[in-house]
């Protein structure tokens, strides 16, 4: 048992499952949500608040929960989080109402948020930071295997099961992950750690997310020109500048501004941000064409998606070993090369005459981006911060990609919508259909799903394919604009050799290392 416990690979274990729930259960639920809407009777909003809903109390929690490994024990926060996780999946399956459907997601993200950051503060107090490579490719790269099970495992039971079936496989993964973690897990702490709190900036800082993401979710239903939209957003900025004040003069900040001094770190958090953006706001979008405008089943959906994370598999292992050799900058900035031209290919391959031989083309150029990006940025975060403080830093790289992932389905949702919106009317005012009001309202929002809605004809039918195609054209090549600064911005921060930006204070890691209590 003692030489079990502690072991760095078999560590490893336990943290890699526990990861891989949350992101089987993310592409899980994105292959279902047509199925979702049509047999609850969901609008597009009920459905983004499914997604962000989730991703907005595991983005606000992450944080929180770095903190509370440092004080509490990571290992303890991570069993915890892994048992809530499981029991709410299962709750969420036997919930046949939306609105229940969306509470239980926002409590399953807070356990989803104990479970994250301490994987990566774990690694980070098993490994040196000369070695987090090949460790944190691993972790990516059986997250990048779950990812690439889910559209399959999703489509299959959607297709011969049912849609609520999808959030029962996490009891399974979430038990072995438990009776594997108090096995092999060693606990560590830091002792400084147990004495810090800072409740008013967990308040700032989960009032400025909420703020910030109904104002972007909310922006298709009321109008961007709405004031309570504008009032939201305002709200965010707000709450952000108090946030950042108060944890300049706090003694013991939840989040220590400090490491933002860093081009390294902040390079990460940056790209981390701007890559979850895209990775989860495209494939959001393209559900919806693939089975509504395409025709295509649940099945024939995953598989093909299959291609895009089983390319983020491969990119994932090679890039921990490319960044041996040339660190992290150049395969970060040039996995948001190959995003932002994979988004461009993406808006000419769902033209007319749409090849599935093109797709998968271009969706394997999207994995092997969004993989090289969240390796290299992940290993930016996690190695450029001292160990005192690798629980924090753990949350705030998993923070980045939720709070991305967060935007991206609702800005490029809400793109979308204004797009489909603005042809709409003119379109079937060409076809001698005439809607206004509250009419045209819900045809805009069941085209914004690839859907015409059963009061069209069949004239008035023929115009939503290519109304909801140029809608999403909009957003794919606004993603690769995204990409495209991303790298911009991404080549300014890291100038500097990848040794140097990337090398943690050696004094301040010895001052931590004395500091890590381990228990067995």
């Amino acid at each position: 048992m003692n030489r079990l416990r502690g072991h760095p690979w078999l560590t490893l274990a336990p943290l890699a499952l526990g990861g891989m729930m949350v992101s089987l259960d993310t592409t899980v639920v994105a292959v279902a949500q047509p199925a979702m809407q049509a047999d609850l009777g969901a609008s597009v909003g009920d459905i983004q608040w499914v997604t962000t809903g989730y991703l907005l109390s595991l983005a606000a929690m992450l944080v929180v929960a770095g903190k509370l490994g440092d004080r509490l024990g990571h290992r303890r926060v991570f069993l915890v989080g892994t048992a809530g996780f499981a029991a709410t999946s299962v709750a969420i399956g036997l919930s046949t109402d939306i609105t229940w459907i969306t509470a239980l997601r926002v409590v399953q993200g807070v356990f989803g948020a104990l479970m994250q950051p301490p994987t990566l503060a774990l690694l980070r107090a098993t490994f040196p930071a000369d070695r987090l490579n090949v460790p944190i490719a691993v972790r990516s790269g059986a997250l990048g295997i779950a990812t690439a099970a889910g559209p399959v495992i999703g489509g299959l039971l959607v297709q011969y099961s049912r849609w609520e079936s999808i959030f029962f496989i996490n009891l399974p993964l979430g038990v072995v992950a438990i009776a594997m973690g108090l096995l092999v897990l060693r606990e560590a702490r830091l002792d400084s750690a147990a004495k810090s709190s800072d409740p008013v900036a967990v308040i700032l800082l989960s009032g400025t997310l909420l703020a910030l993401l109904w104002g972007s979710v909310q922006a298709p239903e009321y109008g961007w020109g709405d004031t309570r939209i504008w009032g939201a957003l305002a709200g965010a900025c707000v709450l952000g500048a108090g946030f950042c004040m108060w944890e300049a003069r706090a003694p013991e900040p939840l989040v220590p501004l400090s490491l933002f001094r860093s081009p390294a770190f902040s390079a990460g958090v940056m790209l981390m941000v701007l890559v979850s953006f895209i990775m989860f706001g495209v494939p959001f979008v393209c559900t919806f064409f693939l089975q509504n405008v395409l025709g295509l089943s649940p099945v024939q959906c995953g598989v093909l998606v299959l291609w895009l994370t089983l390319a983020m598999v491969v990119a994932g292992i090679g890039t921990g070993l490319l960044m041996r050799r040339t660190g992290s900058r150049a395969p970060a900035l040039l996995g948001m090369a190959l995003t932002a031209v994979a988004a461009a290919g993406l808006a000419h391959a769902t033209g007319a005459g749409s090849s599935l031989g093109e797709l998968r083309l271009w969706f394997v150029v999207l994995g092997l981006g969004f993989s090289a990006v969240i390796v290299a940025s992940t290993h930016l975060i996690v190695a450029a911060a001292p160990l005192r403080h690798s629980g924090v830093a753990g949350g705030l790289q998993q923070t980045a990609m939720q709070v991305g992932g967060s935007l991206g389905t609702a800005v490029l949702g809400a793109v979308l919508v204004a797009r489909v919106d603005g042809l709409l009317p003119q379109r079937l005012a060409g076809t001698g259909t005439q809607l206004s009001g509250r009419e045209l309202d819900e045809a805009v929002r069941s085209v914004s799903l690839g859907i015409a809605p059963q009061s069209f004809g069949p004239e008035a039918a023929s115009v939503v394919p290519g109304t909801f195609i140029d809608g999403m054209d909009a957003t794919l090549l606004i993603s690769g604009l995204v990409a495209a600064l991303a790298a911009l911005a991404g080549w300014l921060l890291l100038r500097r050799s990848a040794a140097e930006a990337e090398a943690p204070d050696e004094e301040a890691e010895e001052e931590a290392e004395s500091e890590v209590k381990t228990t067995v």
